[in-house]
């Protein structure tokens, strides 16, 4: 009787999406019967602007409504940004924008006069999303790179930070070795944004130094010997660090090393670094590298491929989508 009057209360919601994110809002709606995916003409016109048309639009009136988006490059994020800000405007009850992967951030140097701020420049957008009947859009997104990036939003968008970590916890409590499992930081950046969450785990921190014009991991504090160390992070572009990373714990003793990442951006698929060479036999640097679905280009492009595996955030966006 108490789960029927939980399910009862739960809200049902009409889920829009973007193109690359069809596989994940499948999973979303799988997870929930009252999600209920709807469909966007994503058209152009001969010139090659969009000509965009969101399909039963009548019936979302006095519904539930949210947008699934992935700014995965400049050139997706303005066909988006129409179909974000014309939905809260049809008279919908609210409107939540999730947005996995906040873009930018990674970028983000404030150094000299000149530098332009992307990340600040994207949360400015985002803050002037017209206000549904139901009030300011809120928008779910995930570990996002920049503790700071917290604030930039103005009072029309409310920002729901998730995280992808408890879906690490749950992998790392599955595997034989789980009680050996040690949590290793690439930097103080990653120890400040996952200790509390991690911190039932012994801890490596490692930090990165010059030496004249290189930069060089070394083990800062902590002991992998012995250990399946486990590198975590918010998102990787090159690798390099992490490769570095997994040469400093092996040095030190790690029995085996893997990886975890909220966001796989890997431009230039760099996640080709971390396949093994078939020259080089059984033997491989990761164990596993962990990702989430968040960057929905790099799953396609890692699909099936050793050390990598994809970790859903469908069941945590279903929940979030609820609050």
């Amino acid at each position: 009787m108490e789960v029927m009057k939980a399910n009862n209360r739960k809200k049902q919601i009409y889920l829009f999406y973007c193109v690359e994110y069809e596989d994940l809002a499948r999973a979303i709606a799988a997870e929930s019967d009252c999600i209920l995916l709807q469909s966007i003409s994503w058209r152009s016109f001969d010139d090659g602007f969009p000509n965009l048309f969101i399909n039963n639009a009548h019936d979302i009136r006095g519904q539930h409504v949210a947008f699934l988006a992935s700014f995965s490059s400049p050139a997706v994020i303005f066909e988006q940004l129409s179909v974000i800000y014309a939905l809260p405007r049809l008279f919908v009850a609210s409107f939540s924008l999730v947005l996995p992967f906040f873009p930018t951030g990674s970028f983000e140097r404030m150094e000299e006069e000149g530098d332009v701020a992307t990340a600040f420049t994207l949360a400015r957008i985002l803050s002037n999303i017209p206000i549904s009947r139901g009030g300011p859009t809120s928008l779910v997104t995930y570990d996002i790179h920049a503790l700071q990036e917290r604030f930039y939003f103005g009072d029309h968008v409310l920002p729901c930070f998730e995280s992808g970590i408890p879906l690490l916890k749950q992998r790392l409590h599955l595997l034989p070795d789980s009680e050996n499992i040690v949590v290793a930081f690439p930097d103080d950046g990653a120890w400040k944004r996952f200790y509390k969450q991690l911190q039932h785990f012994p801890m490596v921190i490692c930090t990165k130094v010059r030496e004249g014009d290189k930069r060089i991991v070394r083990l800062k504090e902590g002991n992998p010997a012995g250990c399946h160390v486990v590198i975590v992070d918010d998102l990787v572009q090159s690798g390099g660090t992490l490769i570095e990373c997994q040469k400093v714990l092996a040095a030190h003793g790690a029995a085996k090393v893997s990886a975890y990442v909220t966001h796989g951006v890997f431009p230039k698929r760099s996640w080709e670094r971390f396949i093994p060479s078939k020259n080089e036999g059984s033997a491989r640097p990761f164990t596993y590298f962990w990702i989430t679905d968040s960057c929905p280009l790099t799953v396609k492009a890692v699909e099936n491929k050793a050390p990598f595996e994809v970790l859903s955030l469908a069941g945590s966006i279903a929940g979030a989508l609820q609050i």
